[in-house]
């Protein structure tokens, strides 16, 4: 599984990733914003994009905006992870579609629960 971990923080993007290969994830490509990353989807194929709802350029919501609207990337699946709680916001992310997202601070346990259910929601497609 090839996944896209999109966050403006180099720290956060390294968490991530390290989290990912203690998950038997290995084929990870990271990008610093959306525009990076909306970029990076029109030259490769990825399974699955990672990404952090706010960040300068292209924050995560417009991100998952163009994907959906992207006739060869509606179907890719998207989990957001942020700080961001507030209820407006939440409801804003679903509608618009998300796979999954995920509150930070997160653990292993709660990111692996997350991919297994967009593992199993795709395979069902």
């Amino acid at each position: 599984m090839k996944i896209l971990v999109v966050d403006d923080m180099p720290l956060i993007r390294h968490v991530l990733i390290n989290m990912l290969r203690k998950l038997q994830f290995d084929d990870l490509v990271e990008a610093t914003d959306g525009v990076q990353a909306f970029t990076l989807l029109h030259q490769q194929h990825f399974d699955l994009v990672i990404t952090d709802l706010y960040m300068p350029k292209m924050d995560g919501k417009i991100l998952l905006k163009r994907i959906r609207d992207d006739e060869k990337l509606a179907s890719l699946p998207v989990l957001i992870v942020t700080c961001e709680d507030s209820c407006e916001a939440v409801k804003e992310i679903i509608a618009a579609k998300v796979s999954g997202f995920i509150i930070k601070p997160f653990n292993l346990k709660v990111l692996s629960d997350h991919l297994n259910l967009i593992i199993a929601d795709a395979n069902k497609k």
